[in-house]
């Protein structure tokens, strides 16, 4: 089975999404096998998002994750990596896809409510940046 790592960014926590999320991931057939809420610090959120460190929207970007709290979860499935990319859409809320996470609840580019892995690599390292194997279900 394929893992993933999803995050409910500051404003979806804030928006009291977290629930909404969680219920469009299972009624997607998306298993949840591990979840925590977390606050990270500046230095944590520009630990997760390094690879953007040259990026003109780093600072912004790790402002606003580091602004409250998030949750943070494993998810597991066949093609979940795709599958999660499809039911959050597009980066920019105004391209998604009717009826995904971020066409229905983002504000704008940055507060688009969730976050997934982009491959298979990548969700293996992000994963292990917030697990570690005792906290992991599945």
């Amino acid at each position: 089975m394929e893992k993933t790592l999803s995050i409910i960014k500051p404003d979806g926590v804030k928006r009291g999404l977290i629930g909404e999320v969680i219920r469009r991931l299972e009624n997607n057939k998306i298993k949840v096998i591990a979840i925590k809420m977390l606050h990270m610090d500046i230095n944590q959120a520009q630990g997760f998002y390094a690879v953007h460190q040259e990026r003109p929207f780093f600072k912004s970007l790790t402002d606003f994750m580091s602004s409250g709290p998030v949750v943070v979860m494993i998810l597991e499935g066949d093609n979940v990596i795709s599958k999660y990319r499809e039911l959050m859409g597009a980066t920019n809320y105004k391209e998604a896809a009717e009826g995904t996470i971020r066409k229905d609840f983002a504000t704008d580019i940055e507060k688009n409510v969730v976050h997934g892995s982009d491959g298979p690599e990548t969700a293996s390292s992000e994963i292990s940046y917030f697990f570690n194997t005792f906290e992991i279900a599945g």
